[in-house]
């Protein structure tokens, strides 16, 4: 599609053949120059793409003069015939590598200074590029991430229109509430001493939109949490949120299937009519993680069985406390050396393991291991038999609390995953996590949170252990996986006030602070409330998946770097006194 502005014709990469022997205008940015001893090649590079320019001085001496003071990201606009280059100097690497214009008329619109960073360098640190973001977009990898992000959002918004869902926008000050992470606070002028939060999702909102009877929400909805960043994080982030009425667990994940088809075709990948799902125990038991990744094998599997008739005291005493076992084979590993195997227990001890236990099974047959002494040969053989283990594999198994367990040998997989090479980088593995449990124990708080958000519906098989067996009382949760990442997560409701009331009763909430941070909820819920169940995806972490990128902060246009800071324009700042004191509030701590 040809771009037609006031002041160019053409997009620099969408000029064709068709256009030979026709008279075009473009603008942009030189990004290279070329003097080859008399006649000079310029390309221009605007969103659209590259496009070549030559000037001979003995054709317009006039154009050749401001040729030769162009300059690496000099903005110009140039006007001329287009036309075909000689065929020895074709680029095939280029959508314009045929044609090329000499043109009539050439302006410089602004001259550029030298960059602090050479684009499309692969050295360049990421403050700086982040101190200069403005420069950073104008990177082909940096602008193609961007551009990928516009259709996907463009396919997302399409598709949902397409199923008859309203888009609303949700309020960004809120009151702040309980669970979840920091909230961003916000002082009130008009209020003194009272504070708005920003939303770390638009949960409770969309869930009154269901009370107030919209049926089908959806909202490419600002996020804002307070938490420690990673690649995958952000103090700001984006949803696509969505919420629905009359529905079960099953239509939501349809109505995701969907949507998630569609934007894979647009990077070329055909997803299946229906998805695989998987239990959150299965998930745990075979991989370590409630966002398992299916590309490769190396599952674990479970021995405490067998090492609870065995004389491995320690192991024993775990698992009676209530500790596991989990353990995996890595094949063709037995030749490692002794300092290669300290190595893997020092990395599993990284990983938060108090000891890591091996078996190696050598190539002349037998099997060599501190542990065996603590085993039977039966035991030691069903182990081995259990583990499916050949010649030259090693078992490795880790026991302590399930958390530990699963989070430390989870790791582990991934690392010999990616250290093994059985990963295929070009596969695509999208799958359901469900039954997730309702609750768990946090040791910072000393009591139970919620794993999802407090609004998640309990399995209705369940919903009597909330008060008398929190740990295994399942919800009615899930969450879509791909490639070993969370896209997204969302649950079944609770549309009833009752119900909700228990929920935070085993939370810890007193009825007055049920009523004081969501009495509004509790009170919309007595006037006729449908079932109603939801899904929000991450919209950054799905743009740098499909992107391949392995830092969200590629796919947003003005991130914030590791710190929670904006390097380019210096945010967080300090307020002024005067800014202070209209706030009514005054800071007690000198900070530099």
């Amino acid at each position: 599609m040809l771009t037609t502005t006031s002041m160019k014709t053409h997009g620099c990469g969408e000029v064709t053949k068709q256009e030979l022997g026709k008279e075009i205008t473009i603008a942009g940015w030189v990004s290279a120059v070329r003097d080859l001893g008399g006649i000079i090649f310029v390309e221009v590079r605007d969103k659209s793409g590259l496009f070549q320019l030559v000037s001979d001085p003995q054709k317009n001496p006039e154009v050749y003069g401001v040729f030769q003071k162009l300059r690496d990201e000099f903005v110009i606009k140039a006007t001329g015939i287009v036309s075909e280059r000689p065929l020895e100097t074709y680029n095939e690497k280029l959508p314009t590598g045929d044609i090329e214009v000499y043109p009539k008329a050439i302006e410089i619109l602004s001259t550029s200074a030298v960059l602090p960073f050479p684009l499309n360098a692969d050295d360049v640190s990421e403050d700086i590029r982040l101190k200069y973001r403005y420069l950073d977009l104008r990177q082909e990898k940096v602008l193609n991430c961007l551009k990928l992000r516009h259709e996907i959002v463009k396919t997302m918004r399409n598709y949902l229109n397409s199923q008859n869902f309203l888009e609303v926008e949700t309020p960004i000050l809120i009151k702040t509430t309980p669970e979840g992470a920091r909230d961003y606070l916000v002082p009130s002028r008009v209020q003194p001493g009272k504070f708005y939060a920003l939303p770390q999702s638009p949960q409770i909102f969309k869930q009154l939109l269901m009370v107030g009877g919209i049926e089908r929400y959806y909202q490419i909805a600002k996020c804002f949490r307070d938490e420690d960043l990673r690649a995958d994080r952000q103090p700001e982030f984006t949803q696509v949120d969505m919420e629905m009425s009359f529905v079960t667990q099953e239509d939501i994940m349809k109505m995701v299937e969907g949507l998630l088809k569609e934007v894979f075709r647009l990077v070329g990948y055909e997803t299946p009519d229906k998805l695989p799902v998987m239990t959150y125990q299965e998930a745990m038991d075979k991989y370590g993680s409630d966002r398992p990744d299916v590309r490769f094998g190396l599952e674990l599997f479970d021995i405490g069985d067998i090492l609870m008739e065995s004389n491995f005291e320690i192991i024993k005493d775990t698992l009676k406390a209530g500790g596991i076992v989990r353990a995996i084979k890595i094949p063709g590993i037995a030749n490692y050396s002794r300092k290669e195997i300290d190595d893997l227990t020092k990395l599993a001890i990284s990983f938060g393991a108090k000891a890591l236990a091996n078996i190696m099974y050598m190539e002349d047959g037998t099997a060599k291991s501190p542990v065996l002494k603590f085993l039977t040969e039966e035991q030691a053989e069903q182990i081995k038999q259990r583990a499916n283990a050949q010649a030259g594999d090693v078992v490795f198994f880790v026991a302590d609390k399930p958390k530990v367990t699963y989070d430390v040998m989870g790791r582990f997989r991934l690392y010999f995953g990616e250290k093994l090479g059985l990963i295929d980088p070009d596969a695509h593995a999208l799958l359901w996590v469900v039954d997730f449990p309702m609750f768990e124990f946090s040791e910072e708080d000393n009591r139970y949170v919620s794993v999802h958000h407090p609004f998640t519906m309990p399995n209705l098989e369940d919903i009597d252990k909330m008060e008398t067996d929190p740990a295994h009382c399942r919800s009615i949760a899930y969450d879509i996986v791909y490639n070993g990442n969370e896209l997204g997560g969302g649950s079944v409701r609770i549309h009833d006030g009752e119900i909700q009331k228990r929920v935070f009763k085993a939370l810890g909430l007193s009825d007055e602070e049920t009523q004081e941070k969501f009495g509004f909820m509790i009170n919309a819920f007595k006037y006729g409330t449908p079932p109603h169940a939801g899904l929000a995806l991450g919209l950054d972490r799905v743009v740098a998946l499909l992107a391949k990128t392995n830092s969200i902060r590629d796919v947003i246009a003005f991130p914030k770097n590791s710190n929670a800071k904006c390097l380019m324009t210096d945010a967080p700042a300090m307020a002024t006194e005067d800014q202070l004191r209209e706030l009514h509030l005054r800071l007690t701590t000198k900070v530099n």
